[in-house]
């Protein structure tokens, strides 16, 4: 069997983007429909159906997106190439033609095959209808989804703070070169190109070891910025040298990490190396002094390095020589999880070309690895970019801002020369005796309003307990009507958005953020739901309804009483039937966690929670609506219990750092 004659095969997910619908909604009509296309392949976890089976099932039932299932069904037959050069020279080349607005059969890529021609020319038909653009960026971004582990770049917010410190470090001065000696595809050149773009006012140069990647910048920069002078190079930067038509006035650089075989030996007497030959472990430092080579006059740099390039003891000497020369203005500490590597907090240095007037100059550290939105960090989601952006350009504009310092370079140079910014920034301000006062007024408060919300409890008895109380399971009362459930599903990812609360736009809750762990809320915009909602994607709150966590952890129910809410994946809505069940009541009896064992499918904090199981208490009306009072006052009982606790928590944060300081005395 031929290439060509091999089924294309597709996923689950890959339908799903074919529909224009979440995954969970193709699950349901495999188990709805009887006809739907059986697996051809993959396992049983993990099925592959074929994409002519696919295509017209979908569109048999109506279910095909045709605004967006043309760029989908070419990605599904660009994914079969099966090799990611390949699959990115297609879309590179795509891109170029596009940009080209080329018709034709040539391809200026000559490692293009017959397969990849044919699908370059698809992709030149469907801009043909939907633009270029658009089209490129879902087929640049399906490549770079398929190959996450395998290319690495420069997360798209973190290269817009490069940029903006960049800007800063010029100080308003033109900028009319641009360059990245390691490219990748291009998100630095591209923001650069979005912040001093103006037609014909800026040249940009880069350069990439892998060709596949420079090719797809080169297309980025052709299709997305057009009015922008660009060359882009293939070449191994620290080993050619690449020469440039003219000296750069910001370089933005995140350059490979770690590397052992970056031509140490060969390149040993290289004239760039004005600060001393970078030791074989010591690559940044290679990298750093290559930078500072192709500044021109009064240029700047931002270059992104892992934090051990500011204390390995082997760059010492050159991070001294480096200070002397004044080269160095400011090393910026990153919160973990801003870019790959995601489990090492990056630091940024900011340089500038040699000047007499900066030799033996201080050095600026800002640390902002605390501007967090979550503690449990993961991919640059949960960092607060315009927190670090913020202090970052505060202290360069030199404001008073904290976690942050300059430092002359006599206490820089030493047997570490140590440039990590936790080691020179300020401890944080030491309470004092108005700190003291308000944290006991707080806890007072707190006192005052548990004490106050317990004082219904302290009133009431204990009934003896009935041998055999009546109760009934969720299922029952569903059968009955006196119930309908219904379970939330997971949103696309490219619907949501993170932040304070958003204009038009609906909340959407987790199980993680139901079980109060720190982040951001989610937001989807309000017209998207709307039509998610009447499609069945996606389950909608209203006041009076009670919401379930399906998981072991973080197993709670609750009545929901605010605005309308988008329930994410493990969460249920059971909509009751005031006339026969009140929802605080009904509430209380399901958030027991001795329910939820009962429920659960097996121990374990990972186990999900069969919902259905879940039993009641079967109670008259009248009794159920002065046990759901009671519940409502516990739950203020417990907001306040845990007010106490947080604010106790302060309060000795406080004392133990007058403790530690010395500064506390009898009266």
């Amino acid at each position: 069997m031929t290439e060509s004659d091999e089924p294309v095969t597709l996923m689950l997910a890959g339908m799903a983007r074919l529909a224009g619908v979440g995954r969970a909604a193709v699950s349901n009509w495999r188990r709805r429909y009887a006809d739907f296309p059986a697996p051809v392949g993959g396992t049983d976890a993990s099925p592959l159906f074929s994409l002519d089976d696919v295509e017209e099932w979908l569109r048999l039932h109506g279910k095909i997106d045709e605004s967006a299932g043309g760029w989908e069904r070419l990605w599904t037959r660009i994914e079969d190439l099966g090799d990611k050069d390949r699959m990115g020279r297609v879309v590179a080349e795509a891109g170029l033609r596009m940009a080209a607005a080329a018709t034709g059969d040539g391809c200026a890529d000559v490692l293009l095959g017959d397969v990849e021609r044919d699908l370059v020319n698809e992709a030149l038909r469907l801009a043909q209808r939907d633009g270029g653009r658009t089209g490129f960026r879902v087929l640049l971004d399906r490549w770079l989804s398929a190959h996450v582990r395998q290319v690495t770049t420069t997360p798209p917010l973190l290269a817009d703070v490069m940029t903006d410190l960049a800007a800063e470090l010029r100080d308003g001065a033109e900028v009319r070169h641009v360059v990245d000696p390691a490219c990748g595809i291009g998100n630095l050149i591209v923001s650069a190109a979005n912040r001093w773009g103006a037609p014909g006012g800026l040249v940009v140069t880069a350069v990439d070891s892998d060709p596949v990647s420079a090719q797809l910048s080169r297309a980025r920069l052709v299709l997305e910025q057009s009015t922008v002078q660009s060359t882009v190079l293939t070449a191994d930067t620290l080993r050619d040298d690449p020469p440039l038509a003219t000296r750069a006035d910001v370089v933005l650089c995140n350059p490979p990490a770690n590397e052992r075989d970056w031509g140490h030996a060969e390149l040993a007497t290289d004239r760039r190396w004005q600060h001393g030959q970078p030791p074989r472990t010591e690559s940044e430092l290679a990298w750093i002094q290559h930078v500072l080579s192709v500044l021109g006059e009064g240029g700047v740099a931002v270059v992104l390095v892992p934090p051990a390039v500011a204390s390995r003891r082997a760059g010492r000497r050159i991070r001294a020589a480096l200070l002397r020369a004044g080269v160095v203005r400011g090393v910026i500490a990153l919160p973990t999880g801003a870019a790959p590597p995601y489990g090492v907090g990056l630091h940024l240095w900011l340089l500038c070309s040699p000047e007499p007037r900066r030799v033996g100059a201080p050095v600026l550290f800002v640390d902002a690895a605390d501007c967090r939105t979550t503690s449990s960090g993961g991919r640059g989601a949960g960092i607060d970019w315009d927190s670090v952006r913020g202090r970052a350009l505060s202290a360069l504009r030199g404001a008073a801002v904290e976690r942050t310092a300059v430092v002359p370079l006599v206490d820089l140079i030493g047997d570490e020369t140590n440039l990590t910014p936790a080691r020179h920034v300020p401890a944080e301000a030491a309470a004092t005796a108005v700190d003291l006062g308000r944290g006991w007024a707080s806890l007072d408060r707190a006192l005052l309003d548990l004490r106050d919300s317990g004082a219904a409890f302290r009133r009431l008895s204990v009934a003896a307990a009935s041998e055999e109380p009546l109760n009934v399971s969720l299922a029952e009362l569903e059968q009955s009507g006196a119930i309908v459930l219904s379970s939330g599903a997971a949103v696309q990812v490219e619907l949501l958005r993170r932040g304070p609360e958003l204009e038009r736009a609906v909340e959407v809750v987790t199980a993680v953020t139901s079980a109060e762990l720190p982040g951001e809320p989610l937001w989807v915009d309000a017209a998207t739901v709307q039509e998610l909602e009447r499609s069945g994607e996606v389950v909608l709150t209203g006041f009076g309804d009670v919401v379930v966590v399906g998981t072991a952890f973080g197993f709670d129910a609750w009545v929901e009483t605010g605005t309308p809410r988008v329930l994410g994946q493990h969460l249920h809505r059971v909509r009751v039937d005031d006339a026969l069940l009140d929802p605080f009541f009904l509430a209380a009896c399901l958030r027991v966690r001795a329910n939820a064992r009962r429920a659960g499918t097996h121990a374990s904090t990972a186990s999900r929670i069969d919902v259905r199981r879940l039993r009641v208490l079967r109670l008259p009306l009248e009794e159920q609506r002065r046990l759901g009072e009671l519940h409502r006052k516990l739950v203020r009982f417990e907001r306040a219990a845990e007010e106490v606790g947080l604010v106790g928590g302060q309060l000795g944060g406080i004392l133990a750092g007058l403790l530690a300081g010395g500064q506390l005395q009898r009266p």
